[in-house]
């Protein structure tokens, strides 16, 4: 059989979310797209390098993407993401596709941080044997794992506590660079984390048109010193799959001076008590198990509980 390699273009879009449809219908792990979706993550690739695409007889049927990061300090991680039509797998499709990733993010790479160390990262749910099998046979090793949590706003909610001399503030525009400090400051350790400049947060964060700024909130001292942050997306494309609203907490972040003293968790009872009374069903977040400031403590006093996992494989290169 042969195939049309070609890199995706804003006029394949509609058969690219078409792909997405059909293999989430497979693989059932909770990721639905919009046209605008995807017109969005297609800006955050290389247009010629960054992406490709699969065809038969012009049917998109296999994509691959990688996704530079922002900077390289020490080294520069990149991310991974693709998809095989499910009639299409056990074809050798998913190994060609790994090929090409490889060979795509060493390209972009050194267009952008030449001679640094690069390593690229792929996340697959679990329960998706078919995505393992083919990282693991790409050479990828699997190296960290993480939960999907989810928290039904129809419970009862716990209560807030905020420490004396602090307050919650709904974010605004004007605390764009402030949002992206603490989000920086308090990642600064942790895995797989690159800091964000002025303009990979906008475009990568709230710039975004999930990015909800009305369900976000910021914690500040009375100087106006920002030392918190739990900022919220929206995917409407999920509502109408699910016909349920439901809040993803992207980032929550908290300064090292003032972790262990309960801001995280009157962060939570703020926004779960909001997300509530905005009509939202149910909260979700994820959460790296290794994490070595106790998040996964913090988010299950929140309440949340485990909905499934997933396994970041990386790869030197």
């Amino acid at each position: 059989m042969t195939f049309m390699w070609a890199p995706l273009a804003v006029d394949d879009v509609d058969q690219w979310a078409e792909l997405l449809t059909a293999v989430e219908a497979e693989d059932k792990i909770g990721d639905n797209y919009s046209r605008s979706d995807l017109l969005q993550d297609l800006a955050l690739v290389d247009p010629v390098e960054g992406t490709c695409g699969v065809w038969d007889g012009g049917r998109l049927v296999a994509f691959g993407a990688v996704y530079a990061g922002s900077v390289a300090d020490p080294g520069h991680i990149m991310r991974t993401w693709g998809a095989v039509h499910p009639a299409y797998r056990r074809r050798g499709l998913g190994g060609r596709l790994m090929n090409w990733t490889f060979q795509a993010a060493r390209r972009v790479h050194e267009g952008l941080f030449p001679g640094r160390p690069l390593s690229l990262h792929v996340y697959v749910h679990d329960g998706n044997e078919w995505a393992g099998a083919v990282a693991r046979a790409a050479g990828m090793l699997p190296t960290r794992t993480f939960y999907v949590m989810t928290r039904d706003l129809a419970t009862p909610l716990p209560e807030s506590h905020l420490p004396e001399g602090l307050k919650i503030i709904p974010y605004g525009d004007d605390l764009e660079e402030a949002t992206r400090e603490v989000r920086n400051a308090a990642f600064a350790d942790h895995w797989g984390s690159t800091p964000h400049t002025a303009e990979s947060w906008r475009k990568k964060v709230v710039g975004l048109e999930a990015f909800s700024g009305k369900d976000s909130f910021v914690v500040q001292e009375e100087s106006g010193r920002s030392v918190g942050i739990l900022l919220a997306f929206y995917y409407a494309a999920d509502s109408e799959v699910t016909g349920a609203r439901e809040a993803w907490i992207q980032t929550v972040a908290t300064l090292e001076d003032w972790r262990g003293r309960g801001v995280a968790g009157a962060m939570f009872a703020h926004a779960l008590a909001h997300f509530r009374s905005e009509g939202y069903g149910k909260a979700t977040l994820a959460v790296d198990t290794g994490n070595a400031t106790g998040a996964l403590g913090v988010y299950r006093r929140a309440g949340f509980e485990v909905s499934r996992g997933a396994t970041a494989y990386v790869a030197d290169l």
